[in-house]
């Protein structure tokens, strides 16, 4: 694997030739994903829900696991865009050992209290409230697996070799398309069964970006570990995980309140959200392009080129976004009929869809440009933006439950998306652009 130059070339060819592998990855993800719950689905809505539950405390793993993906991303970008080889190894390193410190911390966490968080959702069923700890169970050596695989994955974008984190991405996705019937249907282990091949799928990943990517991903002891590293990976890494984590204890929040409209409405909402992926997809894939791409310029001075390629970021992105926003207003009950068979949970999953389809060009905005916030290490911009405003959707729920019942939980959320998006964009345009281009014109 190979590291690749973002600093010279056509613009909207190399944010393009960044993002799709990047969007490749999200779409065999998101096939998985979809795969995965249409065989959970068969199993019925209270799996679904058994699986949503628990998801929430992995994702909040995951959130803690940006400190390390976002913190020494951003430092391995700018090392890569000065070609400063020795700086390069050094925050590897320091990556390499934070994310075997919050792997393990993060897992005891999960072992001793994982019960307790289950119960916090009081989702008064007890055959999904044990499903749900199961799966939460299985998920703790998951977890372990996958934070060093979304390290890699972070890694190789700033170095500019997405193609290389897709080509695992592929193989380990399509393992798990293949072993989520065997172990949930012909081993009958049911939603347990999802987990288990999710963690061999993990493992299998793990291995081979560590055969492949070996002469970057080592630990290099003749460097060893330099603690400024480390320093500069969280300082960096602090503002992203702090409002990825506020963002998941927001959204376990809403689950407890969702929950009282019955296990359908969590079930409902889960399987929003993995269509709603269909977005993020390309969004998502533009987010890391943009931000591995402005990475590299700013290690070497090139901010006019930094503003082009936002502008053709967030262009690919807003049309992408219109062309999804209009399936969801348009055929949300079918889009959600594909997952599950109960009318009850197909017509509270369409009402999300086309809630949330009024904010997907909002989301575009707010994903390219933290991307470009991210790339330029200012990660404490969207921190700011988006813990204001997720922590808001709490008392908006609250306020609007009483007269729109679960809906006005998704109109939370819509509305909170859409400040957010709207306040980014101007942040970028009329405060960090702006001094950026001031320094060019002196």
């Amino acid at each position: 694997m190979k590291k690749v130059d973002l600093t010279e070339g056509n613009i909207v060819k190399v944010i393009i030739a960044l993002a799709l592998p990047i969007m490749g990855s999200s779409f065999l993800q998101l096939t998985y994903n979809l795969v995965d719950m249409i065989w959970v689905g068969r199993l019925g809505s209270d799996a679904v829900a058994s699986i949503g539950s628990s998801t929430f405390f992995v994702g909040l793993g995951y959130a803690i696991n940006a400190l390390v993906v976002i913190g020494a991303g951003i430092k391995l970008a700018h090392a890569a865009g000065r070609k400063n080889e020795t700086e390069t190894s050094e925050y590897m390193n320091a990556g390499l050992v934070l994310n075997i410190l919050l792997g393990v911390l993060y897992g005891l966490v999960l072992l001793v209290f994982g019960k307790a968080f289950i119960g916090f959702l009081r989702l008064d069923n007890p055959v999904v409230e044990r499903d749900s700890y199961l799966y939460l169970l299985v998920n703790i050596p998951i977890l372990f697996f996958s934070f060093f695989n979304l390290f890699y994955i972070r890694a190789l974008g700033s170095f500019g070799n997405n193609s290389g984190a897709l080509y695992i991405s592929a193989i380990g996705i399509v393992l798990n398309i293949i072993l989520d019937p065997i172990f949930i249907y012909v081993l009958e282990m049911g939603v347990l069964g999802a987990g288990v091949a999710t963690l061999i799928a993990n493992v299998v990943m793990f291995v081979l970006f560590n055969i492949k990517g070996k002469n970057l991903f080592k630990y290099r002891r003749d460097v060893g570990l330099q603690y400024e590293r480390v320093r500069d990976i969280i300082k960096l890494g602090i503002p992203m995980a702090t409002q990825r984590i506020l963002f998941t204890l927001v959204n376990i929040i809403l689950a407890r309140i969702i929950a009282q409209f019955g296990s359908d409405a969590i079930a409902a909402q889960r399987i929003g959200l993995q269509v709603e992926a269909i977005t993020y997809m390309v969004i998502g894939g533009l987010n890391g392009a943009i931000a591995g791409f402005v990475g590299q310029n700013y290690g070497a001075k090139k901010y006019l080129r930094i503003n082009k390629g936002y502008n053709a970021a967030l262009g690919i992105g807003v049309i992408y976004s219109i062309i999804t926003a209009a399936f969801f207003l348009s055929i949300p009950e079918w889009l959600a009929s594909v997952f599950v068979r109960e009318h009850n949970t197909i017509m509270i999953a369409a009402s999300y869809l086309r809630v949330v389809g009024l904010t997907q060009i909002f989301s575009t905005m707010e994903m390219v440009s933290n991307g470009t916030f991210t790339g330029l290490g200012l990660p404490k911009i969207p921190a700011a933006i988006s813990i204001t405003f997720t922590i808001l959707r709490i008392p908006m729920a609250l306020l609007f439950v009483p007269f729109l019942g679960l809906t006005g939980i998704w109109v939370s959320i819509a509305a909170s998306s859409m400040l957010k998006g709207v306040i980014a964009y101007l942040i970028y345009k009329f405060k960090v652009w702006k001094e950026y281009k001031n320094a060019l014109s002196h």
